[in-house]
């Protein structure tokens, strides 16, 4: 009987140090996990913005949590393709441009939805409130500002809808990169630019910024006052981009991150409107079948160039 006991009880001893070895592997693997911020906003508000979503990841995967904000898109995009980075929520563009380079880089797991809860969004072209300029016709031989290459509503989205109404860069005395969403804005109120194409809910009160996108935060960091600025044009919907981790991250650390975010909404809320850059209604499941479209056109954006 002693024998027996004794004997079960060194099994199960062995047993759960297994277990335990085996679940601290990937850590030994993944002493550090690092997430990738887009450009877009400047660097001390990407940081503080997503400093809540460091801490709370840091505490669940039990390792080292770092963020890296890039100066553009191209950086985020990179640093995945080059195992640099394990996580990054980006446009849908950006999205098609990694996959267009390599097909299993990056996993998309989430894509944010709306307050209404749609996982769609819009690009607005706007310009100065004072302006001249009250429509598209009026913009014929004036400037515009992209927000970035890789941008899917500061860039891609625009040229597309533009193109099929007959509007080409040609048709503006001047078109640019801003540098990212904010800093763009900014350069159309310093009249750099005639106008500028962002990224926006197009939910919720002007007045406010919408409920999520690169105006709300502005507004929320006393960046923006949205009297300054006046809609021109807005695109149709946009598919909104996912949250992606890098497909080399183990399993477990992986399932960690997807728990935390599937239930963020109601169990971190605070976090939730910080992280997602605005009001919602939490995160969606989603997989690479959402953005075959956004990757077919920006294929054929590349081709055209």
């Amino acid at each position: 009987m002693f024998k027996t006991t004794l004997c079960a009880l060194i099994l199960g001893a062995t047993a759960l140090t297994s277990t335990a070895a085996v679940a601290q592997d990937w850590r030994g693997d993944l002493p550090v996990f690092r997430v990738g911020l887009l450009g877009g906003e400047n660097e001390a508000d990407r940081l503080r913005n997503n400093e809540c979503f460091r801490v709370a990841l840091e505490e669940r995967l039990g390792v080292e949590v770092q963020l890296f904000p890039a100066a553009d898109y191209a950086g985020v995009m990179q640093g995945l393709l080059a195992e640099q980075l394990d996580f990054a929520t980006l446009g849908a563009s950006a999205y098609a441009g990694i996959y267009m380079q390599d097909n299993n880089a990056v996993e998309p797991i989430f894509v944010g939805s709306e307050a209404d809860g749609s996982t769609g969004y819009v690009a607005m072209m706007y310009v100065r409130a004072d302006s001249d300029i009250h429509t598209l016709e009026d913009m014929q031989g004036r400037s515009l500002a992209y927000a970035d290459a890789n941008s899917t509503s500061g860039y891609l989205v625009p040229q597309f809808e533009l193109g099929r109404m007959g509007i080409n860069d040609d048709y503006f005395s001047q078109t640019g990169f801003g540098g990212g969403h904010e800093q763009a804005v900014i350069a159309v109120l310093n009249e750099q630019y005639d106008a500028g194409v962002t990224w926006t809910s197009g939910q919720g009160e002007h007045a406010d910024g919408y409920t999520r996108g690169n105006f709300r935060t502005m507004v929320n960091n006393g960046l923006l006052d949205m009297n300054d600025v006046r809609v021109i044009w807005t695109s149709g919907l946009i598919a909104n981009g996912p949250a992606v981790i890098r497909n080399g991250v183990p399993e477990e650390a992986r399932q960690i991150v997807y728990d935390y975010m599937a239930t963020q909404h109601e169990s971190d809320p605070e976090c939730y409107t910080s992280f997602s850059m605005g009001e919602g209604q939490g995160w969606v499941p989603v997989d690479h079948s959402f953005y075959e479209g956004i990757v077919a056109m920006r294929e054929a954006a590349t081709q055209s160039r």
